[in-house]
């Protein structure tokens, strides 16, 4: 069953790369809580998909997730940890960035689904 949660995150790492928003909401529990730069905040479906919107016009690629750690704690609630590098093309404009991630996955109605996400940038 880890692996299986860390190929649901990658899913949904894919689904924010390649702007495909309906994976990203299937395999998002609403209302999730996401942490990281920008503060704490518990987000509805609706505010998430305006979230996701506000990025058209940018891309981001996943370079490489590594270093992950996961832990299932009954049948229907999984953590996992990892470490990402990821590249952001913003107006031609060319960055890179290394986070510290962790997702909790439960399992509802025979799915797995996101119900909490952080990111912490790394120090380069």
């Amino acid at each position: 069953m880890e692996n299986q949660i860390l190929e649901l995150e990658k899913r949904y790492w894919k689904a924010m790369e390649t702007r495909d928003f309906d994976t990203v909401k299937k395999l998002t529990r609403f209302p999730c809580i996401v942490a990281g730069k920008d503060g704490v905040r518990s987000v509805d479906e609706a505010s998430f998909k305006k979230m996701f919107d506000s990025g058209a016009g940018s891309q981001m690629k996943v370079l490489n997730i590594s270093d992950a750690e996961s832990d299932i704690i009954d049948e229907r609630t999984a953590t996992l940890a990892y470490l990402i590098e990821l590249e952001y093309e913003v107006k031609d404009q060319k960055s890179s960035g290394k986070c510290a991630c962790t997702s909790t996955w439960v399992k509802e109605n025979g799915n797995w689904i996101c119900a909490m996400h952080t990111e912490s940038e790394l120090r380069k």
